[in-house]
């Protein structure tokens, strides 16, 4: 795969209908909100978590395409692995006189060997290569700056958590049916949002990319998750999720031809009218403003 050479920077617009899309756990599971403005908030961790998964079950198998943050994963296991593959023994004295004549730690990498691991974890896992990773635990693979970051998501409009009473036709334990008397009732509790249109911003370096090896082709992947990850993420609790639009300014150089805010500002969301409640992507335009668009920048809208 070519190498990367151009800096993008991205916009991201989603929304949700009648669904909570990132419950808060400390706030017992309600969407996230920004109290002091009413806006709605989607961590960028889950929406790497939804990248993730496309991913994993697109890409299953692909060399060079496994997933390190995965569920259930054993991180610690997977950077050993890294020193398998590699067949360096981290119980054994380092290999290298300049690493020393012997280990410091049993079962640890230590000087070259930790860039070795490094750039094993890099080609193996798409999601090192591109958001980067903290591998400095168990046998030590360092840490990797991702040349791909993401900024949390906030609804353009404020949103209202909802709160519904649901019932289950059935109980856990036989004391909580004998309790009823047999009528095996148990109630809940659902959190949803009526609609919010979500908006985040991300960005993609040339320079760290070169450092974890991720390529035109991975980025060509990354967007291509980016445009379907909620079609594999469906979920009674999330709702009706979707990605409306896609909106990538690239750049004609590595540094990058404008500042990244300013590009943002030039994707226009407004409300179509304001005396009703929003609850549809058609209460909104969406217009990316091409005037005067600073030389060397490219804009290319993909639909969701």
């Amino acid at each position: 795969m070519s190498e990367l050479k151009n800096r993008h920077d991205f916009v991201l617009l989603f929304d949700v209908q009648d669904g909570n899309p990132n419950g808060d756990p400390d706030a017992g599971n309600l969407p996230r909100i920004d109290p002091e403005t009413g806006e709605g908030l989607v961590t960028d961790v889950s929406l790497k978590r939804k990248v993730r998964n496309f991913i994993l079950f697109t890409q299953d198998k692909k060399p060079g395409f496994d997933i390190f943050v995965k569920e259930k994963a054993i991180l610690n296991v997977s950077i050993g692995d890294a020193y398998k593959g590699l067949g360096i023994d981290l119980n054994e004295k380092p290999k290298s006189e300049k690493d020393g004549k012997k280990r410091k730690e049993p079962g640890e990498a230590q000087g070259s060997e930790v860039e070795e691991g490094r750039k094993w974890m890099c080609s193996t896992f798409f999601d090192v290569r591109a958001f980067g990773a903290v591998m400095s635990t168990g046998a030590n693979a360092g840490q990797v700056r991702g040349p791909v970051q993401l900024t949390f998501a906030r609804s353009v409009s404020p949103i209202v958590s909802l709160e519904h009473s649901i019932t289950r036709m059935a109980v856990t334990k036989e004391s909580d049916a004998e309790k009823q008397g047999g009528d095996n009732r148990t109630m809940g509790r659902k959190n949803t949002v009526p609609y919010g249109l979500y908006r985040a911003h991300g960005f993609v370096s040339p320079y760290l990319a070169k450092q974890t090896g991720f390529s035109s082709g991975d980025l060509d992947l990354l967007f291509k998750a980016f445009m379907n990850m909620f079609e594999l993420d469906r979920s009674a609790a999330r709702g009706l999720m979707s990605m409306r639009k896609v909106v990538v300014f690239k750049h004609g150089s590595e540094l990058g031809n404008a500042p990244a805010h300013v590009l943002f500002d030039r994707v226009h969301v407004d409300r179509v009218q304001t005396e009703k409640p929003v609850r549809s992507f058609k209460d909104y335009t969406v217009k990316v403003d091409t005037v005067g668009m600073p030389k060397g920048v490219e804009v290319m809208e993909l639909a969701g």
